[in-house]
């Protein structure tokens, strides 16, 4: 079997390693020949997401085909899904990579998210004071903080272009966990143990599993995160971000439609990685339930910390992963390192 992922970073990279332990070939789709996937497929595409007649070439290598980013254009994703089953559905991304049609589709389950407004002159002229401090999002686009500002009165936004932002307030944070979800072909589905996530300068410094919460909040994120996958008939890996308040009110934040950074430890502390689970889902394979093996700690290296790690000994217990980037800029993610508890 040959897969196709559009995408070409670390996601990518570890997808591919993942099929290869299965006898799975991949073909990489990328805009960009500096990525990480590259060097662990089998073959690689480099074109722009929009060249179509590139885009078909790569469709006649595969077999089946996913993504390993939410920002892939929906069109293209239309236009493969045509010719090729595209896992997940492209109707997902339709829905996800707007963050007002986003929270729109989770409030729709009865699932909480916080407090948010559409940036229009019709829902500010509504708006009271008390909504403030709240955090102004772009719709479309943005990760790791992009594209987010404080704004802590009615004034600052008067300058804001319409319709193409959405107003959260922000609320007396606590806790932040993920859950990853996997729904094979068959619709069983499986997810592993809520993780606990620690972000520093917006970016994801260091995840822990499980998460150090209670039982209630444990049961709720893994109903709602099930919940989700299965209201939007999705086949692969998702994860659901969640915020948790100073009153232990659960909350979704964000949904990724793939694999996920806080999902890397699962390579050493269960018994299947997040990146084998969405293989497995996508190229319709015999299903594994994860079970956890190892409590575990992942820190993520940014920029020229890579080279400290490059250059020293790892000890035991300790699993340190590179994503062989060329380029080590400030905030970029260059790998990660896994500590297991025995």
């Amino acid at each position: 079997m040959k897969l196709g992922i559009l995408g070409g970073g670390q996601l990518g990279m570890m997808m591919c390693q993942a099929a290869r332990n299965n006898n799975i070939d991949t073909i990489i789709y990328s805009d960009f020949l500096d990525s990480p996937a590259v060097h662990f497929s089998n073959n690689h595409f480099i074109s722009d997401y929009n060249d179509l007649s590139k885009i078909d070439e790569f469709i006649n290598e595969c077999d089946v085909i996913t993504y390993e980013f939410e920002n892939i254009p929906y069109e293209t994703l239309k236009h493969i899904n045509k010719k090729l089953k595209v896992f997940p559905s492209p109707s997902v991304n339709n829905i996800i990579q707007d963050r007002l049609t986003e929270k729109n589709f989770i409030n729709k389950l009865d699932i909480d998210t916080v407090p948010f407004l559409e940036v229009s002159d019709k829902k500010l002229s509504k708006i009271d004071e008390d909504f403030f401090p709240a955090i102004l999002k772009t719709r479309r686009m943005g990760y790791d903080g992009k594209g987010q500002s404080v704004i802590n009165d009615l004034r600052s936004l008067t300058e804001i272009e319409q319709d193409t932002y959405i107003l959260e307030k922000k609320i007396d944070l606590k806790q932040e966990i993920s859950v990853i979800t996997v729904r094979y072909q068959d619709e069983s589905l499986f997810s592993y143990l809520p993780i606990d996530n620690t972000h520093k300068d917006q970016i994801l410094f260091k995840s822990i599993s499980p998460a150090l919460i209670n039982q209630d909040l444990k049961l709720k994120a893994l109903m709602w995160s099930e919940k989700i996958i299965k209201s939007l008939d999705y086949i692969g890996v998702i994860c659901v971000e969640f915020f948790i308040d100073k009153n232990d009110k659960l909350y979704v934040n964000e949904i990724a439609p793939r694999v996920h950074n806080s999902g890397h430890l699962t390579i050493e502390s269960y018994n299947i990685s997040q990146f084998e689970s969405h293989v497995r889902a996508v190229c319709n394979l015999e299903k594994i339930e994860p079970k956890i093996q190892n409590e575990a700690e992942m820190l993520n290296i940014l920029g020229s910390d890579i080279f400290k790690y490059r250059n020293q000994v790892i000890n035991d217990n300790q699993f340190f992963h590179d994503y062989f980037k060329n380029e080590a800029k400030k905030g970029r993610k260059m790998g990660h390192l896994t500590k297991i508890k025995n």
